[in-house]
């Protein structure tokens, strides 16, 4: 899917053209090969370059070249399976052109959709370069967002595993430690692609553009240190967890072998009494009742024994 919207000269909002006019703004949402060819043609770029986000596998990275310059950074995405969230990672691409501003990704994500809603004020197609740091800024803050959103999450399961230990839970704590490191990786990409833009000459030139990367620098920055906080304490709480189920079990374990235990004396008992030999008490008239007295006596014993080295 291709959109091309143009920014309104008289209000400052974002308006969908028909076609690729000088200062407009085309985003590439899963485009077909044939969407590709019209904007490599339309704006004289290669399409391996339009086609550089489309691999989930593509690592961050600038490249400058003398007629575009490309941005690639991962964005976050979240999906929602059963009652709970994924999140993880996906390339996308920022292609600056001499007149216009392109943005390419695989699937629709929040980052576009944060402009075309109205979300980022004072946004201007026509000045792409400054476009492109409101883009990654926004993207830095969607980080922050989504790792909040882990954080909410983690809590919830960890609530959850605090009435019942289930599978389930476990599960989805395990799916909130993955995508922590699927973000930590990513915002460790990301900020060496903004350092590298520090370099750059429109960066440089103009202060505000400075300013602004580096507020974007310090945002990623943040996000990274959050990521290795929560996971940090995601992992710790996992860790946690395993350990009381593993003494939950060797609880379990050591009641049913004190159980055993106690319910082998009767039987022992009753076993040597059932031998087709002499025995004692054979001609008693309570014998039978001797021998259940001898039996709850010695489990009597035994339970005791148990009861005193806390093995029940």
């Amino acid at each position: 899917m291709i959109n091309i919207y143009c920014t309104d000269p008289e209000n400052g909002a974002l308006a969908e053209q028909e076609k690729i006019l000088p200062g407009a703004w085309v985003h590439l949402c899963a485009p077909t090969p044939e969407e590709l060819a019209r904007v490599a043609t339309s704006l004289s770029l290669e399409k391996d370059v339009l086609a550089a986000a489309l691999d989930e596998e593509e690592r961050s990275r600038l490249e400058v070249e003398d007629t575009h310059t490309l941005v690639l950074v991962d964005t976050p995405t979240v999906e929602q399976q059963g009652p709970s969230f994924v999140y993880n990672t996906l390339p996308f691409g920022i292609i600056l052109t001499r007149d216009n501003i392109v943005t390419v990704c695989l699937r629709e994500v929040a980052l576009p959709r944060a402009f075309t809603e109205g979300m980022v004020k004072g946004i201007s197609t026509r000045k792409k370069n400054r476009m492109t740091l409101q883009l990654l800024y926004r993207n830095a803050t969607l980080f922050l967002f989504y790792l909040r959103q882990v954080d909410k999450n983690s809590t919830r399961v960890e609530n959850e595993l605090h009435i019942s230990m289930k599978n389930k839970e476990l599960i989805q704590m395990l799916g909130l430690e993955k995508s922590l490191v699927y973000f930590s990786t990513a915002l460790k990409s990301n900020e060496i692609v903004l350092e590298k833009m520090l370099r750059l000459d429109f960066v440089r030139d103009w202060p505000e553009d400075t300013e602004l990367l580096e507020d974007v620098i310090v945002e990623n920055k943040q996000a990274i240190e959050m990521c290795n906080i929560y996971r940090d304490i995601l992992s710790g709480t996992m860790d946690a967890f395993a350990s009381v189920i593993s003494n939950n079990l060797n609880i379990v374990m050591k009641l049913l072998a004190a159980v055993t235990i106690v319910l082998t004396i009767p039987s022992l008992v009753f076993g040597l009494w059932g031998a087709n030999v002499a025995v004692p008490f054979a001609g008693h008239p309570f014998g039978f009742w001797i021998l259940i007295g001898i039996a709850l006596a010695m489990t009597a014993a035994a339970v005791l024994v148990m009861r005193r080295k806390k093995w029940l």
